[in-house]
């Protein structure tokens, strides 16, 4: 099990030079934008405008905060993503353009090299003590906006705000003061 806190997260610009993206985590360690194998991060949208365009790269977008983003894929139709909806998958190498319902939005965006890792993301409500399966070879939990209390077969850890979990071989359950929620992704190795 290890602790990422948001506070040590990487802020850097994204791929197409639109906005800053906020790292949480990516493998290899250290990897750029072309080299990752997988790759969670957080990104404030401030504007409407296209997406980065990632070759061989499968991608999950999901709602922290903000009131809605309407992704407009290359013909492909439209999706809303707002607090209600599940993470939404799509290919990274397909055009997408996003638009703001009148404010702007903090995503969480989660993104496996294809033919190396596949990746599943949810939203999960944690209401009183629960466990987590780990379904992959890594669990990654991301607390939202409120804290919560991490207990493993080694102890228990707090995640306030925004911090992450990596957890690659223990089982986990998740408790909170009051209702809160993470998020969940499972990454499997090919």
């Amino acid at each position: 099990m290890r602790i990422l806190r948001a506070s040590d997260y990487r802020v850097m610009p994204w791929k197409n030079g639109g906005g800053e993206t906020t790292e949480i985590a990516a493998f290899p360690e250290g990897a750029g934008l072309e080299t990752f194998d997988w790759r969670v991060s957080m990104a404030r949208v401030a504007s409407d405008g296209p997406f980065s365009v990632f070759p061989g790269i499968d991608r999950t977008l999901s709602l922290l905060d903000g009131p809605a983003l309407t992704l407009a894929f290359d013909g492909r139709g439209e999706v809303l993503i707002d607090a209600a909806t599940p993470p939404c998958a799509f290919p990274a190498d397909v055009a997408v353009t996003g638009r703001l319902a009148g404010a702007p939005i903090t995503d969480l965006n989660v993104m496996t090299r294809r033919g190396r890792w596949r990746h599943h993301v949810q939203r999960v409500a944690v209401e009183s003590p629960r466990a987590l399966p780990r379904l992959g070879d890594l669990l990654l939990v991301i607390a939202t906006r409120e804290a919560v209390t991490l207990r493993t077969d080694d102890g228990t850890a707090a995640l306030n705000p925004a911090d992450t979990v990596v957890i690659d071989e223990e089982a986990v359950s998740l408790a909170a003061d009051g209702p809160a929620t993470v998020y969940t992704v499972d990454l499997w190795r090919l």
